[in-house]
This record gives structure tokens, sequence and C-alpha cells, in this order.
């Protein structure tokens, strides 16, 4: 395949889809430090049945995405120099992700 468009899909409501820089690792940690202000662990929530970074993991993918669309040019990505797809997970503790690839195009 030379030219498509590829859909990336996150199956999960407390991980989410990013395409940030990827040249220095700074740019994860303070986009973690900004999320966290954002949606603090500490709450209030009424929702905390998997424990207390449940409801702010949710928060943080209504704020960013599941689902990327990235154009397939020459039979590669057409990301920018310094673009990477990020996995961002929300939860504190490990969780097993799975992730949706469909690619069309000729």
């Amino acid at each position: 395949m030379h030219t498509g468009l590829l859909t990336v899909f996150c199956r999960h409501t407390s991980a989410s889809l990013l395409i940030q820089e990827n040249a220095d690792p700074t740019v994860r940690t303070d986009l973690e430090a900004f999320f966290d202000r954002l949606a603090p662990q500490a709450g209030p929530y009424r929702h905390n049945s998997e424990g207390p970074d449940d409801m702010p993991a949710h928060l943080k993918t209504a704020l960013t995405q599941v689902q990327l669309s990235i154009p397939l040019v020459s039979s590669e990505l057409a990301l920018g120099t310094w673009q990477g797809i990020y996995l961002f997970e929300h939860r504190t503790r490990p969780h097993r992700r799975e992730i949706v690839l469909h690619l069309i195009g000729d």
C-alpha cells in the first residue's frame, strides 16, 4: 500500500491517544503534570469504583482522544519531523491496553 489513511483506535475509557513531540522526553513529563493539575486524583469525585485514579483517568480521556487518523504517503506515515504517537495511560497502575488499527488505501 502506497497511499491511504491509518485509523488508530484505543478501546478504553481511561487511556487515550496523542500525536505530540517525540524528540524531548520532558514533553511527556510536562503533559502528565498538566493533566494531573486539570484532573487531580484527590477529587472530589463520586465515581471511584476502581480506585481513586479511576475518575481522573476518565476526565483525562474526555479531554484528549481515543482515535487518530494518520495519512499514509509513499508507504510511510505522514507524521511531522518531531511528531510521535503516544498511548497516554491515565491510570496509576499498569493496565492491559488494546489498540485497533484500520488501514485503507491503494
